[in-house]
């Protein structure tokens, strides 16, 4: 008789942390705020441990709404606000990644990586190391309060982890850059303002826009954006934005751009982080339950994240 149980040998077990930081207040298209409820409901601790991890559910980090406050200066709306989310974000990475946890963060929009990010780079910071960043994107969110043609501070986040600003979101834990340019990594973008262009080109991040992932490959991409964001680092943090995905697989996002990554180049960028290695911590952003479809975009999350974390298909 045949053993029919399936192995997990391959799968090293890691305790996970997961945060939701519903946090809307970086744009304007209101609903991410209820992307950390969509993607639990679509079963992501059960999934994880399935594969033999361990998760627990830290719950949301407080979120001002909308509705109660004033947007301020209109070149970075509710950056106030943002921070103050950020700031608390952060401090619970940190706390997560002290207790040895993997933080799993659940958006909300992508400000809340400036938060992530500033945990992960506090945390090995503190041990004199330094961190990668896989940003995945159709937007390189590279935006200031000076070149932002809408003022909306989720275009912004990789500006503050670089260090171009805003110098608010930019300062968490009073050291900046977060990365330094040569470990932090652009992937699958297709849409970029015309400032931003020069903000890109001006930090010396690596960048593999779509036409890369179609002319290479997306396991050249990979290897190549893996290689480099572990280049003397501790390892990388990978911040997933949903709308890097095509709107046919993903209709529940944010700001969706035609001309993603697939669902088989997505779940392949996943499997390739899996078998790396490295990854320090996670999250997702920008999915929209209001606009999805049911459910679709918050259950791919799930899976890609699983994937991530080293569900294959054998």
């Amino acid at each position: 008789m045949t053993n029919t149980t399936p192995s997990f040998s391959s799968i090293t077990p890691r305790k996970i942390r997961v945060i939701g930081v519903p946090l809307d207040l970086g744009q304007s298209r209101r609903g991410v705020d209820m992307g950390p409820s969509a993607v639990r409901v679509a079963g992501l601790e059960a999934r994880l441990e399935a594969l033999g991890h361990v998760v627990e559910d830290a719950g949301n980090v407080s979120v001002a709404i909308a509705e109660q406050k004033k947007e301020g200066d209109a070149h970075a709306k509710y950056l106030k606000e943002i921070t103050a989310t950020c700031t608390k974000h952060a401090e619970l990475v940190v706390k997560t990644l002290e207790a040895g946890k993997v933080p799993i963060t659940l958006g909300g929009d992508h400000s809340i990586a400036a938060g992530t990010v500033a945990g992960v780079a506090e945390f090995y910071r503190r041990q004199d190391q330094h961190i990668g960043l896989i940003w995945i994107d159709a937007h390189t969110d590279v935006n200031t309060p000076d070149s932002s043609p809408s003022g909306n501070v989720h275009g912004m986040p990789l500006a503050a982890i670089m260090g171009l600003g805003p110098p608010e979101l930019a300062n968490i834990f009073n050291f900046s850059p977060k990365v330094k340019p040569e470990n932090c990594v652009l992937v699958g973008v297709r849409d970029i303002d015309a400032i931003e262009k020069e903000n890109v080109r001006r930090t010396g991040i690596h960048v593999f826009t779509m036409r890369d992932i179609d002319e290479r490959g997306m396991r050249t991409v990979m290897e190549e954006a893996l290689r480099a964001a572990g280049r003397g680092t501790a390892g990388y943090h990978v911040s997933l934005d949903m709308d890097w995905v095509d709107p046919e697989d993903a209709p529940g996002v944010g700001t969706p751009v035609r001309g993603g990554a697939t669902y088989r180049e997505a779940h392949l960028a996943m499997e390739i982080i899996a078998d790396h290695g490295r990854m320090l911590s996670f999250e997702i952003v920008e999915v929209n339950p209001v606009i999805d479809e049911h459910n679709r975009t918050a259950d791919l999350a799930v899976e890609l994240a699983v994937s991530a974390f080293g569900k294959k298909i054998l």
